[in-house]
């Protein structure tokens, strides 16, 4: 059976979804409006991508008639709608790209002096505080189905605090979902994203931190354990393993777009696994779950912050999947977290 198919998963998936969607950035009332006229899960990609289409016209409507602001929070608000149009396991392709133009129109407006960074393996965002001269640097890791644009107001978060952010998809993620398969060696992916800051005098790379969720934060994991250079990390919502067997239908098919075919994505959740890994990763590790976060077939990360040598654990009993329904609970202390961290 498709997920799609999957008797009452129409209202299984808006309820799901909507911590997540409303964290990032999605205004609540409209995300309900939408989803309450769809009548088939079928219908989620045409309407999340046509509902961002009337956000970037608004945002066009606004650049001409000189309202710069306003403008850009209507291309930031189409971003995240294209954005969330494509989470589900269906080719969206034209959605990613929407989604990564419509944020760089809404930083051009809203932080100019944002990068756009891009190699082989991925792309990314730079952005740095205002009035800091040489900041500390924290990695954005994006996960399964979501992007470097989902996590913005993450960025903003830290941003506030001094830190520049540095947001990636990687294989498999945003721009790059449907050029390349998903990489569980993602510390090759990092450590390229990393390398093409060198020599920057403008950032401090003594000073650099990771904070990566769901899926991203095995991808996180990974990374600090093969890459001492990066001080510190948070993970959140982050499996210690995968057992591709017993995953719902969303993961698996998910997994096999974006790999390529069901061998394909079997063959890569049998490499998520932190067994041999956590024990590496030296750093301060923070790694936050959500207490109603139980996806079948995904170890929870509790294991992780026991075997990493300075890992800590941080459970919000009342939170989500990526706790986006308690952010208050753990972003702002963590966000204070990780600046002491890497200092």
């Amino acid at each position: 059976m498709s997920f799609f198919d999957t008797p009452g998963i129409l209202p299984a998936q808006i309820a799901g979804a909507r911590s997540r969607v409303v964290s990032a950035g999605v205004d609540p009332a409209q995300y309900d409006a939408v989803t309450s006229r769809l009548a088939s899960l079928r219908e989620w990609p045409e309407a999340f991508a046509a509902t961002a289409a009337g956000h970037l016209a608004r945002g066009e409507r606004a650049e001409a008639a000189g309202r710069l602001v306003t403008a850009g929070e209507a291309y930031r608000d189409a971003a995240l709608w294209f954005h969330f149009a494509t989470i589900l396991p269906t080719a969206v392709a034209r959605a990613h790209e929407r989604a990564a133009g419509a944020m760089c129109r809404a930083l051009g407006l809203l932080d100019p002096a944002a990068e756009h960074i891009g190699g082989a393996r991925f792309r990314a965002v730079l952005r740095r505080p205002a009035g800091v001269e040489r900041p500390p640097v924290v990695l954005v890791i994006a996960g399964m189905d979501s992007s470097k644009v989902e996590f913005h107001s993450i960025a903003e978060a830290l941003l506030r605090r001094g830190m520049a952010t540095y947001a990636l998809d990687g294989p498999g993620q945003g721009e790059l979902a449907v050029a390349c398969a998903p990489e569980p060696d993602f510390h090759e992916v990092a450590a390229a994203a990393i390398d093409a800051l060198d020599g920057r005098a403008d950032l401090d790379l003594s000073r650099l931190g990771a904070i990566a969720l769901s899926l991203g934060g095995f991808y996180g994991a990974v990374t600090l354990a093969h890459l001492p250079r990066v001080r510190a990390g948070v993970i959140v919502s982050c499996p210690y393993a995968l057992s591709f067997d017993d995953l719902p239908p969303f993961v698996t098919e998910t997994l096999a777009l974006r790999t390529g075919s069901r061998d394909a994505a079997r063959a890569f959740a049998d490499r998520v696994r932190l067994d041999g890994v956590a024990a590496r990763i030296r750093q301060p590790l923070r790694v936050v779950d959500g207490g109603r976060d139980v996806i079948p077939g995904v170890a929870g990360g509790a294991r992780i912050a026991r075997e990493a040598p300075r890992g800590e654990y941080l459970l919000v009993e009342e939170g989500e999947h990526l706790v986006g329904n308690a952010r208050w609970a753990w972003l702002p202390d963590t966000a204070d977290w990780i600046v002491a961290a890497v200092s």
